[in-house]
Parts: structure tokens; C-alpha cells; sequence
């Protein structure tokens, strides 16, 4: 079958936004998680970011991540981290061949479209560092060259709590380079009783199949980039950020890439939401996820997460929402300059 039929069951072709929502529809029918968790992790992938899934195990973290290879297309690595892992088990070595008298590059499993990161806080700091490039710039050194990695390029990782025996925190660094975090919490009794009774529950993922491909994601992330992001809304963004820097108990606040992560996963809200601007609600319903796992409270721990996560909540209640009072003139402005810039590209093309 063709790519653009699979696509799009052989009609016209769908919409950015039609995409994520069918990637979400898609999801929901086969995962026990709660949906807003399935909203977050499709829209960090059209952000263009990773997503950290942290919870107890056995709640479905892993499944998720599986999911999400599989509905997106394109090459999938799983790698499960261990205490014993080297970095080159990660980036790839550099092995001499002696037909040719060179030393040839083997590339590791990080170079994947999609890399399923199981439990990475199991691994050494040495191994977690080797992370950081290919997080932060999409390549991999090695011996002296840059190669550079796969193009859309996401890691969905999983970490349990660092209280349990065997674990490691993942340095601020590292957590600084995931655009979201998610917490999955304990399913509800109707959903857990479900997955009882499923005849798919030991494999729930056997339904699911590819909804997109990376073509369909490149352009998805393209809309969201082009998702007007009003003056006003840039300086919400940058209040709440500040306010995270300045709040008693707080050691270290949001970071300038925290306000990015935050911009463009409130641009994905706006177009998972039908709309090309992005309005404060977007910023509120993403503050949350994209911040709070990067604050570094007096303590450590899960535990402190959660503290966290209630600073970012009562910043949000202090930090004043932006109102205009011509809003519906702006909306429309704002629509007027996506048409315009998309009537542009297209005639480039």
C-alpha cells in the first residue's frame, strides 16, 4: 500500500491538526493511561521535543512510548539502560577494518527516529551524559567526527522514582532537555477492571496500527511552528518563567529554554485545538508539564516533584492573564498573518 493512501485511507490528504487528533484518537482506544497524558505526548512530538514519563512500575509508561512508535511510523530503538552501560553503547564506536586500512563508524541505537528510552535512570551518570548531544543538538561525536541524527528526532523516556533500589537522579542538564514530564498516577477502577477483562490485555497494543507517518509529523511540526504567538502571550510566558526564579524554596527556576519549550508546546495546544494562535489557556494547560520537573526545590526526590508541581500551579494563580480588550480583533489578525505566511510558503514551493 502506498505511504499517502496509509495515510489517509486513500482520500485527500489530512490537515496538521487532523493528524494529531487522529494520532490521539488512536491512542486512546488502545491505552489504559488517562488522556490528557496521550494530548501531552503528541503534542511534545509535534513540538519537537521529548517527553520524560516518570511513575511507580507497571502503569504503563513503556506501553506508551511502544504506542507511539508504532501509530507514528519510522525507525523505532528501544534501549533498556542499565548500571553497566558505556556510553558507546548509546552513541556507536569507531572499529578498525583492516580490508580497507580505516577505522569505521558503527552507529549505536540512538540513531532512530524514535528512541524509547526504558528506565533511563537506571544508568550511570557516565552513560546519562551521553544523552545530552543528541537531546539538546540532534548529532552524535565520536572520536573527533559529528554525525548527525535522524530528522524528526524525538526520545521518550521512562524513569521510575529514585527512591527505589538501583536508580540514579538524572542530572538538571538532562532533565533541562525534555520539553514535558508526565506523571501517570494509578488508573481509576473502571479502567484497570477493564484492562482485566480485555481480551487484548496482554497485548494491547496488537489493534494498533500506523496512523501517520514521518512526513506527516515533519509537516505537523511546521504548522506548529507557524502558530502565531501574540507579544502579549510571549510576555505571560516569560512571567510565569520569572516568577519560578524568584520563589522561596526554589533553588533554581525555569531556564530561557523552559520559556521556549513552554511557547512551542502552547503553539501545539492551539493547533490540537483547531486554532493558528496561540491564547493564555494554551500556556496554562502546558505550564505544568513543561516546567515543573526542571525546578530544583530545597530537597530531592519524587516527592519534591510534586512540591513542584504546586509552585507552577500557585504562580499560575498569581501571575496576572493577559486581556485584551479587542481579543476577537486580535484572533482574527493573528489568523490573517498564518494565511499569509502559509499562501507564502506554499508559493515557494
Amino acid at each position: 500500500m502506498a505511504d499517502s493512501a496509509m495515510r489517509s485511507g486513500g482520500g485527500p490528504e489530512r490537515a496538521p491538526g487532523q493528524v494529531l487528533a487522529g494520532l490521539v484518537d488512536a491512542l486512546d482506544g488502545v491505552l489504559s493511561c488517562s488522556r490528557e497524558v496521550i494530548v501531552l505526548a503528541v503534542a511534545t512530538f509535534a513540538a519537537g521535543g521529548h517527553l520524560l514519563l516518570e511513575d511507580v512500575p507497571g502503569v504503563g509508561k513503556t506501553t506508551l512510548a511502544r504506542a507511539m512508535g508504532l501509530a507514528i511510523g519510522g525507525e523505532v530503538h528501544r534501549i533498556q539502560f542499565t548500571p553497566d552501560m558505556l556510553p558507546g553503547d548509546l552513541t556507536g564506536v569507531s572499529v578498525y577494518a583492516q580490508a580497507t586500512g580505516r577505522f569505521e563508524f558503527h552507529p549505536g541505537p540512538l540513531f532512530a527516529n524514535i528512541i524509547i528510552a526504558d528506565e533511563i535512570n537506571r544508568a550511570n551518570p557516565k552513560a546519562q551524559s551521553a544523552m545530552l548531544e543528541a537531546m539538546g543538538e540532534g548529532q552524535i561525536s565520536v572520536d573527533g567526527e559529528t554525525h548527525r541524527l535522524p530528522d524528526p528526532y524525538v526520545v521518550i523516556a521512562t524513569q521510575n522514582p529514585i527512591e527505589l533500589e538501583g536508580t540514579y537522579p538524572l542530572p538538571e542538564a538532562q532533565l533541562d532537555r525534555f520539553m514535558a514530564c508526565a506523571s501517570f498516577g494509578y488508573p481509576d477502577a473502571e479502567a484497570e477492571t477493564g484492562m482485566l477483562v480485555s481480551p487484548d490485555a496482554a497485548h494491547p497494543l496488537a489493534g494498533l496500527d500506523r496512523v501517520c507517518g514521518p512526513a506527516e509529523m515533519a509537516a505537523a511540526r511546521t504548522a506548529v511552528a507557524h502558530v502565531a504567538l501574540d507579544r502579549r502571550m510571549a510576555r505571560y510566558i516569560v512571567a510565569i518563567a520569572d516568577a519560578t526564579r524568584h520563589r522561596e524554596g526554589v533553588r533554581y527556576g525555569a531556564s530561557p529554554r523552559a520559556s521556549l519549550h513552554l511557547a512551542a508546546m502552547a503553539r501545539a495546544h492551539a493547533l490540537m485545538d483547531g486554532r493558528p494562535f496561540v491564547l493564555a489557556d494554551d500556556i496554562r494547560a502546558m505550564a505544568v508539564p513543561v516546567l515543573a520537573h526542571r525546578l530544583v526545590l530545597a530537597g530531592a526526590g519524587m516527592a519534591e516533584r510534586a512540591r513542584a508541581r504546586g509552585v507552577v500551579r500557585a504562580i499560575l494563580e498569581q501571575t496576572p492573564v493577559p486581556r485584551a480588550d479587542d481579543l476577537r480583533d486580535a484572533a482574527d489578525g493573528a489568523f490573517r498573518g498564518f494565511l499569509r505566511r502559509r499562501t507564502a510558503v506554499n508559493g515557494r514551493e
